[in-house]
């Protein structure tokens, strides 16, 4: 894939009961967003759908907004909510 940047998802929570893994390493095309990524997971795993409005994102171990462009090599976090318990 020209122009394509390879990044490392980790799941948590409901992302990581849907997929069965802790990570996944993706490739997605130059000028992905952050909220691209979602929908993609979310496109594979619809049942993920009620988690997007009230996910939060994490890129390099800062959280940043949807809207943020991933580069080669970032490692992305999907934080769900956490229920108590």
């Amino acid at each position: 894939m020209p122009n394509a940047n390879t990044v490392t998802v980790k799941l948590f929570a409901v992302y990581q009961e849907a997929y069965k893994v802790p990570e996944l390493v993706l490739e997605l095309p130059d000028g992905t967003t952050v909220a691209g990524l979602c929908d993609r997971l979310i496109s594979e795993h619809p049942e993920l759908a009620q988690w997007r409005e009230i996910t939060r994102f994490g890129v390099n171990l800062q959280f940043v907004e949807a809207d943020t462009i991933l580069q080669d090599g970032d490692e992305v976090v999907l934080i769900p909510p956490v229920s108590g318990g």
